[in-house]
């Protein structure tokens, strides 16, 4: 939520004489009563005795405001600023902590959970000390927000500055509280490498107005990604609430492919482009940290959009008034980088650090143009329909939900959204809408290596073997048992060399490993990962699979791709191979076919032209 601004005052007799003497008066006497209290308490400290009589306050306004000037200098400044109590002590030091001095009430409330006495939403002027130090930019105003200029350089070659913002963060998931966790370190890396397979085999529609995928590409994407989507909103007999949720990780994995250009668009289906065929032999952490980079710069898709209840986003005054998406991204990476590696902070905490700690971003400039149900009673203008967790919150709840755990940046603990967020049942047109997001059931998220490597906390990755919870039983015959249910991540890292042939049964399998090794997967990691769940030494025939099949992944080298040539007949084939314009151009396949380097075809072409033979594009 973007601060309103107030005037800013420059010295302090003009803030004073913005103040009516009704306040001066009091502020005086309370003024007066400080220094008493010090001066008694010195006096007892030194057994002095003996009492001097109180001057008469002045009368006049004038006079009121000379006196107040003199006590905001020098040591009578520092006495004010040691009589003031704890909680307006931190509301100067926030003010301080602005360019402008500016107290603004609601962050101070949200970062410290209380205000200072007498500068509540419906205060009274009655004085107090705190008076002395934040005035109403207007006169007679009950508003005080300002500290003055001159006030405030005198102020910061003493008062501390504000304390650091930190989110809390745990070790461990609360306690009562039904969450689904998902660790998404390991399945990102197996679901990038699942979608760029499942894109060049050309099953992955999208549109080709908006680019986003259909309803049949995201159940082909739910039924490939590790552990499937976040809800089973594909599976057959999944109830209709479940259903009506939608694909989340398999909506995002065909937008986020295209915006790292991986992937592009042909005809109506993806292909994967030439840096994609890359991607499926690079080391998937570096790819995941390229996509998120892409990401955040990319212009392919508004998260917000996917907030389907807020209406007036995409056509007319409100799509002209929505911002920029590489701005709102930033911020919330950035606020990222303020959470502990490794440890859990809820969803509410980072919306909290956001705000207080200065990540500001907007959703749209003019929040009547957005609507629940109809544009006129249902716009979010109105008070209490534009809050930042209704708005600016339910992007950051897209983006970290769909996008960031999507790529393992972050694990997350969620629970269904129905009825997890009811921050928006006050709002007229509310009353049919079980959630106002399909993503309000994100309760924390965890940053792990991964999210660390990519958001440049750490400057490498280390591959990590997935903690041992299930104890893994391995035999001669290549099939390995569980003992107790595996975690998504466990799961994971087994899947992609074994099959699973029965509840808690798998069997190491040929083709699914020499497919990994192939991808960029060391089977030395997956080796450590069985050993460390068996208390036995690897059966031979174990541990002869994972060698066999490392030396034949790298067995065979792409050296460059090329074109295969059907000639109309072998005469033709023949001459091709035979003349010194084409033969170095190309390799004999068969008794009409010819091999041509894709870098040598236009050569090629020009050469068979000039020979009398044509051949048509690609």
């Amino acid at each position: 939520m973007a601060r309103a601004l107030s005037s800013p005052l420059t010295t302090i007799s003009e803030a004073l004489e913005l103040a009516s003497a009704d306040l001066l008066r009091p502020m005086l006497a309370l003024a007066a009563k400080a220094q008493r209290v010090a001066v008694d308490a010195a006096r007892r400290r030194h057994d002095h005795e003996g009492k001097r009589a109180a001057a008469p306050p002045p009368r006049r306004k004038a006079d009121l405001i000379a006196e107040i000037e003199g006590l905001l200098r020098g040591d009578s400044l520092r006495g004010l600023w040691g009589a003031l109590n704890e909680t307006q002590q931190l509301a100067v030091r926030e003010a301080l902590g602005t360019p402008d001095g500016f107290f603004d009430r609601h962050l101070f409330k949200l970062k410290y959970g209380r205000l200072p006495a007498g500068f509540g939403v419906a205060a009274t002027p009655s004085a107090t000390l705190l008076h002395f130090f934040i005035y109403a930019p207007r006169r007679g105003g009950l508003d005080p927000t300002i500290v003055p200029l001159e006030l405030a350089g005198r102020l910061r070659d003493f008062v501390p500055p504000p304390p650091e913002v930190e989110v809390p963060a745990a070790e461990e998931l609360p306690e009562g509280v039904p969450l689904t966790r998902r660790d998404m370190e390991q399945a990102a890396q197996h679901d990038l490498l699942a979608v760029l397979r499942l894109v060049d085999t050309g099953r992955i529609g999208v549109s080709t107005g908006t680019q986003r995928p259909g309803a049949a590409a995201c159940q082909r994407l739910a039924e490939v990604l590790a552990g499937g989507d976040y809800f089973e909103w594909w599976a057959s007999g999944a109830p209709e609430q479940v259903r009506e949720i939608g694909p989340i990780r398999a909506f995002a994995w065909p937008c986020l492919v295209q915006a790292a250009r991986l992937a592009e668009l042909r005809g109506s289906k993806l292909a994967l482009t030439k840096s994609g065929r890359a991607a499926l032999r690079a080391p998937a952490a570096e790819t995941l940290r390229a996509i998120w980079k892409r990401w955040l710069g990319s212009k392919l898709l508004d998260e917000f959009n996917r907030v389907d209840a807020i209406k007036g986003q995409t056509r007319g005054t409100g799509r002209r008034t929505m911002t920029a998406v590489p701005g709102r991204r930033s911020a919330i990476a950035d606020a990222l980088l303020q959470c502990p590696v490794g440890r859990w902070v809820s969803f509410d905490d980072f919306g909290q650090l956001m705000q207080v700690a200065g990540f500001d971003f907007v959703v749209n400039r003019n929040p009547w143009n957005l609507y629940l149900a109809e544009p006129r009673y249902g716009s979010l203008g109105y008070d209490g329909s534009h809050d930042w967790a209704i708005v600016e919150g339910r992007y950051a709840l897209c983006l970290l939900f769909e996008y960031a755990a999507t790529l393992g940046l972050i694990d997350v603990a969620y629970t269904e959204p129905h009825g997890a967020r009811e921050n928006y049942t006050h709002m007229w047109g509310s009353d049919d809408l079980l959630y106002l997001s399909r993503y309000d059931g994100l309760h924390s998220f965890r940053l792990n290596a991964l999210g660390a490597y990519c958001l440049g906390i750490a400057e490498a990755y280390g591959a990590r073997t997935p903690a041992s919870r299930a104890a893994l039983t391995l035999y001669p015959d290549l099939s390995i048992h569980a003992d107790a249910p595996l975690s998504p991540d466990e799961r994971t890292l087994l899947e992609t060399y074994a099959a699973e042939e029965a509840d808690g049964v798998w069997r190491l399998d040929r083709d699914r490993a020499l497919a990994a090794i192939e991808d960029g997967h060391d089977p030395d990691e997956f080796r450590k990962f069985l050993a460390a769940r068996d208390y036995q030494p690897l059966p031979e025939t174990v541990d002869g699979f994972l060698q066999a099949a490392k030396r034949g992944a790298r067995a065979l080298r792409i050296r460059r791709t090329a074109l295969l040539i059907d000639c109309a007949d072998a005469e033709i084939a023949t001459r091709l191979t035979t003349d010194k314009r084409t033969a170095r151009l190309c390799l004999r396949a068969g008794e009409r076919l010819l091999a041509v380097p894709t870098a040598s075809e236009a050569a090629f072409r020009k050469a068979a032209r000039a020979m009398g033979y044509g051949m048509p594009p690609r």
